[in-house]
Order: C-alpha cells, then sequence, then structure tokens
C-alpha cells in the first residue's frame, strides 16, 4: 500500500492541500462553469447581502442620497443595488482574466485614449494612472498589460490567504506586479524612475495622518496625499484610468488627459491642490456612472475634528 494510503488509513492527520494545487482546482472548475452561470449565481448572492447586511446598506444608500440630494428615494436604492451587483460581477468573471489573450481581448475590453497614455510613457519618467474601485478596475488592468506590457498595481491585501494567492496568480498571469500598500512609497518611487507603470487606487478614506481633507462630493473627505506627492517628487505622468462596464457585459477603459500639476514651490500648498485636483477626477467620473462605484466603503468616516489644528486643508 502506498504511503499516502497508508497515512490516511492510519487516521494520522493529513496535510493541507498546497495552494498551488486548490489555485487550480478553483480555476478550473471557475472555467467549467459557464460565464452566463457564474455571473446569475454571484448577482443572486450580491441581491441577499444588500438585504442581508443592514450596516452595509445603509452605509450605501446614505453616502448615495447626501452625495446625490437631488435623486428620489428609489433612484438612490436602485443606484444601490447595482453598485452591490457590480462588485458580485467582478468575482464571477474574475478567473476568466487568466485566459485573455491578445487576440480575443476586444471581445472583453475597449480602451480608449491608448494614445495619451503612450505618448506620457515615452516621456520616460514613469507613469502613474488614477482609478478607484469602480467598474472593473482588474479587467481594465490586464488590457492594458496585455496591450503595452507590464504594469505595477498597488492594492490591499486580502484577508485570506487562498484568494490573496489566486488574484496575484492571475495579475502575474499578464505581467502585472501586485504591491501591497503599506510603506509602498518607496517602491513606487523606484518605479517609476525606471520608467514603469503604476496603477493608484485613490478613492478610499484614510485616516487624518495619512492625508488631507479635501472636497468630495460637498464634503471633506479625508484623502491620500501619496498620488500627489508621488507626482511632484518624481515627474510622473498622472493620467486618469477607469474601466466602466457596458451593458452588454464588455468594458471600456478610458484614459484620460494627463493631469496639469500645481507647482508654486509650496509642497504642503501644492499636494492640497493636486490631491483635490485628482479627488475631483474622481467625483466627475462617479457622477457619470454612479451605479458602478463602491458606495459601501465609508468614504467620509474621517472626521476633521479628529485632525489636530493647524494643518493645511481645504
Amino acid at each position: 500500500m502506498a504511503d499516502g494510503a497508508s497515512r490516511r488509513g492510519s487516521g494520522s492527520v493529513i496535510e493541507p492541500m498546497d495552494h498551488h494545487v486548490k489555485r487550480n482546482i478553483a480555476r478550473i472548475i471557475f472555467r467549467v462553469v459557464p460565464l452566463a452561470v457564474r455571473r446569475a449565481v454571484f448577482s443572486t448572492l450580491a441581491k441577499l447581502a444588500y438585504y442581508v447586511s443592514l450596516k452595509h446598506r445603509l452605509i450605501a444608500l446614505h453616502n448615495i442620497a447626501r452625495s446625490f440630494p437631488e435623486k428620489s428615494r428609489d433612484e438612490v436604492i436602485r443606484i444601490a443595488k447595482s453598485s452591490y451587483k457590480l462588485f458580485a460581477l467582478i468575482a464571477a468573471e474574475f478567473s476568466d482574466i487568466y485566459y485573455l489573450k491578445t487576440e480575443t481581448l476586444a471581445d472583453w475590453v475597449t480602451i480608449e485614449g491608448l494614445d495619451k497614455y503612450l505618448a506620457a510613457k515615452k516621456k520616460g519618467k514613469g507613469v502613474m494612472l488614477l482609478s478607484g474601485h469602480f467598474g472593473n478596475w482588474e479587467m481594465g488592468n490586464a488590457a492594458l498589460a496585455i496591450t503595452t506590457g507590464p504594469i505595477v498595481f498597488v492594492y490591499r491585501v486580502l484577508d485570506n490567504a487562498f484568494a490573496e494567492e489566486t488574484t496575484r496568480f492571475v495579475r502575474a498571469s499578464h505581467g502585472i506586479t501586485s504591491l501591497p500598500k503599506e510603506n509602498a512609497m518607496r517602491p513606487i518611487i523606484r518605479e517609476l524612475k525606471k520608467g514603469e507603470t503604476v496603477v493608484l487606487l485613490i478613492d478610499q478614506n484614510v485616516a487624518w495622518y495619512d492625508g488631507m481633507f479635501v472636497d468630495f462630493f460637498g464634503r471633506p473627505a479625508a484623502t491620500t496625499t501619496g498620488a500627489a506627492l508621488l507626482a511632484m517628487h518624481t515627474g510622473a505622468a498622472a493620467l486618469p484610468a477607469f474601466t466602466r462596464r457596458l451593458k452588454n457585459g464588455k468594458f471600456v477603459l478610458e484614459i484620460g488627459d494627463e493631469v496639469e500639476l500645481a507647482a508654486t514651490g509650496n509642497r504642503d500648498a501644492d499636494a492640497l491642490a493636486n490631491t483635490q485636483r485628482f479627488t475631483k477626477i474622481v467625483e466627475d467620473n462617479i457622477r457619470k456612472y454612479p451605479d458602478q462605484w463602491f458606495w459601501v466603503h465609508q468614504r467620509w468616516k474621517t472626521k476633521r475634528c479628529q485632525a489636530k489644528p493647524g494643518r493645511i486643508d481645504l
């Protein structure tokens, strides 16, 4: 009898399945289940999540109502439900990113503004793509990497080890380097100085000591100044890049014009002005497509009263 079978028969502890094996099994299972079925299942789960979690539902509804006071109650609810569904679909579609190829990419994603991105790359000082938890940023990142070459994606490490390893694996299959955002400033600077492209999601709340308060939908929002400081320090080009979901299930990665930076010589004032410019770009994009943003996040959690007096804020 083989050693493995003998150990199982004797009641010995079986070693946990290797993450690589589990990753491949999960990838195969997702590949076998048709995309339409996955989308339907995850959409149903999103509906359940909307009704089951009162706390997060109220956060989403409150955020939307405060940001769009002109919208009716029914419209606010519709946007909230669409936001839930949107992020469930990201999970349903994620495994398909692994199978994207140059010849089939157009079946999934169209890139608009690619000429702006290539022009920024030619400057040789690196490119910062400013984005957020909007549409399907993972799909947009993969499309850009397949089309133009490797990029670096700054992200928050997932709590689940298996999910973390799987997402990093899928990204890496297309040349996307996953860079954890904790203590990421120096690694990002190194990448930009090499002329690389770094994707930053800049739409999340931060602690008062990690950023500055700028206007976001008419309310002061604690916002990271990291992107502004990086652009000011390295001279890298900063361009907005948002991947929008279309009704037919495809996506459009929209790359905008390079953002002109404030450069008065006053570091704090310039950081504030540029952070506001970046944040306004995020807001403008959300205003056009409100159902494609992650409204469940407590974007205005940090309050101005928590900050020390004398700070330079909006």
